[in-house]
Formats: C-alpha cells, structure tokens, sequence
C-alpha cells in the first residue's frame, strides 16, 4: 500500500460495496440533536454522495431539542408520560412550527450546488409530504394525549413512486390523519415504520451513541432481536436507548434486512458504516451475517486467498485450486458479509475410527474472537455424528493451540496406516491425537 495515498486503498476495497448498495433503498433518521449541534451540514454531503452512488433515500429527522428550546422560550413546561409529550394545542403548534422551520432548511441544504461547496454539480431533489398518516394515542391510563399519536401506516405506493424518480424523500415526525388533523410522532417510529413498509435493506439510526456495548465496554457489533431485547428492556421509556432497540428490533422481525446504530458525533460514521467490511457502530439484524457453515465450490477463491498467506509462512501444506475442489465436502467455513474468514477440513480415514483435522485458518484481521474454537467444536460435532473415536492433527507452527484444546503428543504409529504411508518426515510435523469419547 502506498502511505502517500491511504484513501486509495479505501476507496479499492469500498467497491464491492457501492457495487451492493446501488437501487438499494436505505431509511436514514437524523435525530434533533445532530442537527441542533450543527453536525447535519456533513450528513447532508454525505446523502448527497449516497445519492450520487445510486442509493435510494428516505431520511426521517427528529425535533426534539428544538421544541424543548421553543417551549422553554415560550414558558410552556410539556408533561411526558409513558415516554411521550402530551402535546395540547399549544405544544402542537409550537411542533408544527419547528417541523416546518427544519424541513425547508433540510430541504434548503439539500439544494446548495456552489462551485465551492461539496454538493457541487449534484442535483438532488428533495420531496416531502402527507406520507404517514396516523392516529390519536388517546386516552391512556387516565391521560388525555390531544395531538401526540402513532403511525397508522405509511404511505409506501406513493414513496415508491418518488424513489423511482431519482427523488430523496423527507419525512417529518409528523402523521395526518382521515379527518385533516395533524399529530406529533417519534421520529423513530417514523423511520421503523417507513423502513418496514417499503421492505428497505438498510435502517440507520444516527442518535448519540455510537452503538451498543457489554458490560465489559466493548462495542457489540452484530446482534439479533433477541439479543438486543433484554437492553430494551432496561432502557428507559422514552430514552433514545429505548426508541432505537424498538425500532430496530421491530424493523428485523418485520423483513428490514439490516438496522444500523450509529453515533453522529462521529464525522465519518455513515459512510464507515456501510462502506467498510466491519463498520463503526452496531448492526441488527435478523440472521447473522457472520456464518458458520459447509464450504460450497464457489467458496475455493476465497479458501485460497485465506490459506495463501499461511502456506507462504510454511503454516499450511500448500493446496492446489484443484484438491480444494475434489475436497469441498471436507470443508467449514466462516463466511462474514460475502468474505471467506475461516476455515477447516475434516478428512475422514474410517478403517481407523480416526479423522484429520486439517487445514484450520482465521484471517489475521479476525483472530481474537473465538472462531477457531467455534470451528474446532464444529469438527467435533461432524466427527461424532460419524461415528469416529479419535482426531488428529499435523501442525508445525500451532502444538500450543492443540495442547489447549485437549490433543496430546503422540508418535507416527497413532496414524491411521495411510497417513502413515504419506507422513513428510522432511516438514517434521508434530503429530497430536485428541480422543472423542
């Protein structure tokens, strides 16, 4: 790589990806914070660039901050229950103004094409509308909500139409209803909803947090609805934490492929979220994009790019395109986002109640997390349903790794006969038996 031009070798290994997400349509929510902090000039370059790469674009915006600024300007102290304003006429008002205020200067960003600005050359044409219609909250627990309500359903038809166009939809937390009456939403259930409704590949959520962490602070990058929901749970109604599990998990369960927890205070975020192998921040998803499973035959490109390294290093007895092909059958692999990153082979020697366990490789950008183990266990569990006794292994470099994961030095007469016969007693491998019962 040449350190002179770092964003080259950026911009080379982001091309699978513009490649995927073209025509794909993406539901993006800026929450009020981003823009009252004055981080939505970069978001706005950025959609602009999403834009351009073919993207189709929902972005839904929050106003949160700026309604609690007017409303304290005015006087008016809103009461919150159950996580949400009641929002009398006067609140509403104040709502229906902000809304307005931020869309025209959204939609207004979105217009700059100055030969000294980033959006230069680009013509986006943004639409809003009464795109979400929805319904009074009501009267709840003795609570008279007045215009705070819920989606009722999103307008999908018409949005499609305006995607189809080239068009970048803006949608307010606001909803209409039958009866001409305006109603304060969240912001999130705006962006859940629209996700679902038009079967969107990706929802990005871009609040205060970066992502979702253990309790050991490490940021989660990848987890399901079910892993997700025991957080919504501890969350704090009405909390941001609470609004994007909801949505998120919602948005999974309800055909959203991909939901994206992302911070905007990092300048970078969107554009390291989706054109990056790992991303910045915590992605939700209903099936896990990162997959243990049988190596197919167009796996062998990727089988040979992970192992060339190592056969370089003298770590792996080197395998030709064509051995790999008459051996698939014999091969796991770890699959992560399209990307071969772990593999093993379970060559089987059934005279001898014994398999080899062979050919186990983690890319170096992936060790640390357990994948050898997980394809250890795998073997394991393959070897058992065989009926086998015994595995062994043939390493150089790893006896330590094997010591730890229950093998023992053996000799060469542990060997089944025929591996025996071919055993290269030049590469002085070290022979290690693990017993399966």
């Amino acid at each position: 790589m040449d350190t002179r031009f770092p964003f080259v070798d950026w911009f080379r290994n982001s091309s699978p990806y513009i490649n995927a997400h073209r025509g794909r349509t993406f539901v993006i929510l800026i929450e009020g914070e981003a823009m009252a902090r004055g981080r939505s000039e970069q978001l706005i370059q950025d959609l602009a660039l999403l834009h351009t790469l073919g993207v189709r674009l929902v972005v839904v915006f929050g106003i949160r901050p700026q309604v609690d600024q007017a409303l304290e300007a005015a006087g008016i102290v809103p009461k919150c229950h159950q996580g949400h304003w009641v929002a009398d006429q006067g609140i509403m008002e104040c709502v229906e103004r902000i809304a307005a205020e931020q869309r025209l200067w959204l939609e207004a960003r979105l217009s700059l094409g100055l030969p000294n600005t980033p959006l230069h050359g680009v013509e986006l044409t943004a639409v809003s509308g009464n795109l979400v219609m929805a319904k009074p909250l009501g009267v709840r627990e003795g609570i008279d909500f007045h215009h705070t309500g819920e989606v009722r359903r999103v307008r999908a038809a018409a949005i499609e139409g305006l995607l189809e166009k080239g068009t970048l939809v803006v949608l307010p937390p606001l909803g209409f209803s039958s009866t001409g009456e305006v109603f304060d939403l969240d912001a999130s259930e705006v962006a859940q909803h629209a996700a679902m409704a038009l079967s969107a590949d990706k929802l990005i959520l871009l609040g205060e947090a970066s992502g979702l962490y253990d309790q050991s602070g490490r940021l989660q990058r990848q987890l399901t609805p079910a892993d997700a929901e025991p957080l919504l749970r501890q969350a704090d109604p009405g909390s941001e934490l609470a609004r994007h599990l909801g949505a998120a998990c919602a948005a999974a369960r309800h055909g959203v492929a991909r939901t994206h927890l992302i911070s905007w205070h990092d300048h970078n975020a969107l554009l390291g979220e989706l054109f990056t192998r790992d991303g910045v921040g915590t992605m939700i998803t209903q099936h896990r994009y990162e997959q243990l499973r049988p190596a197919e035959l167009g796996d062998i490109g990727g089988l040979l790019e992970l192992l060339e390294p190592l056969e370089r290093r003298g770590m792996l007895v080197p395998r030709s395109r064509e051995r790999l092909e008459h051996e698939i059958d014999d091969y796991l692999v770890i699959e992560r986002d399209g990307m071969v990153i772990g593999c093993a082979a379970l060559h089987t020697f059934r005279d001898a109640e014994m398999a080899e366990l062979a050919c186990v490789a983690v890319h170096d950008d992936y060790r640390g997390g357990a994948r050898g183990e997980l394809l250890l266990a795998e073997i394991e569990r393959r070897a058992r349903r065989l009926g086998l006794t015994a595995l062994f292994a043939l390493t150089t470099h790893t006896t330590h790794w094997f010591f730890e994961h229950g093998f023992r030095m053996a000799d060469i007469e542990a060997l089944p006969p025929l591996k025996r016969d071919t055993y290269n007693h030049a590469r002085k491998s070290k022979i290690l038996v693990k017993p399966l019962a």
